[in-house]
């Protein structure tokens, strides 16, 4: 069992302490952190916390983390798009429609089956046997970067990078409007839709989210965008775009329900990573072109001036 030692800053004073950790521990869920605390593997000061504890500010808490369970999810023969790969982590293109990790629905046929296959046994086991090796997540319709662990080092290290910030996830996404800034920064929580909970939505007692957001180029009645994710919350470019009038291009479930022609899902690509090796400390920064799709649209923003 691993455990994690946490200090409630001010700034944390006054919050539910499940929520809290639900921020401080990335791969920690708020109903994960409940359960946790119900457990009694949340403590301060040796005693066990209530889930509804409100924080002081200044605390020193404790957390007991479970191991992680085995693996045993089936490999399967699925094409990789390769960016980058060594002994600790090998980063991948994932093409839109591909499911990253195992879920109701889709039990198989996912980015985790792909890399158990082309890994082998060389995948960390934090993320549980349903997410061996994965440190961060992209939704199905979404492409782009994304970086696996191959042991349980290198995901420990690079889940540190993802709380610290050190790990930067770069995205180019189009949106409807035109943006009249040139830059800007959406900073609103993010937590599951009040009503539809299919959804996420920007709510009042949602978990800290940030998303940068700056112009590439506009065109009538559209703006292609880069957004830089401080948090990494379910949909938060999708949620906080739209919060501010600029849902992405595509995006049924968060902007117009009719679908585009000849674009599957939201126009959103994950263009960039750029983290420290989790070994060698040096910077390793990465890129991938935008799929075909995405480029024809801009063909078609461009044809429209």
């Amino acid at each position: 069992m691993e455990r994690r030692r946490l200090e409630a800053d001010a700034a944390a004073a006054g919050r539910r302490v499940d929520a809290w950790l639900a921020d401080c521990l990335e791969d920690v869920t708020r109903s994960a952190a409940a359960r946790l605390l119900e457990e009694g593997q949340v403590t301060c000061g040796g005693r066990p916390l209530a889930k509804n504890y409100r924080l002081r500010g200044g605390e020193q808490v404790e957390v007991a983390l479970p191991d992680p369970a085995p693996v045993d999810v089936v490999p399967q023969d699925i094409p990789l798009d390769v960016v980058y790969e060594d002994d600790d982590v090998i980063v991948v293109d994932k093409p839109k429609g591909l499911v990253v990790h195992p879920a109701p629905g889709h039990p198989d046929g996912t980015l985790v089956n792909a890399l158990l296959h082309h890994c082998g046994d060389s995948l960390s086991g934090i993320g549980g046997e349903l997410r061996p090796g994965i440190v961060h997540r992209i939704d199905r319709d979404t492409s782009g970067l994304i970086i696996a662990a191959k042991n349980d080092f290198a995901h420990q290290k690079l889940a540190s990078q993802l709380q610290d910030h050190t790990l930067a996830r770069i995205y180019r996404c189009i949106v409807v409007g035109t943006l009249r800034e040139d830059s800007g920064t959406v900073d609103a929580p993010i937590g599951r839709h009040p009503v539809d909970r299919k959804k996420m939505a920007v709510v009042a007692d949602g978990r800290n989210a940030v998303t940068h957001w700056s112009v590439l180029e506009r065109f009538p009645g559209y703006t292609y965008v880069e957004c830089r994710l401080e948090t990494g919350r379910t949909h938060q470019i999708r949620v906080h775009m739209a919060s501010i009038s600029h849902p992405i291009l595509g995006d049924t479930v968060y902007g117009a329900k009719k679908p585009v022609p000849g674009l599957q899902g939201q126009c959103l690509h994950a263009a960039g990573l750029r983290f420290l090796h989790p070994r060698t400390g040096e910077l390793v920064e990465l890129w991938c072109d935008l799929p075909e799709e995405f480029q024809v649209q801009l063909r078609k923003l461009e044809n429209r001036r």
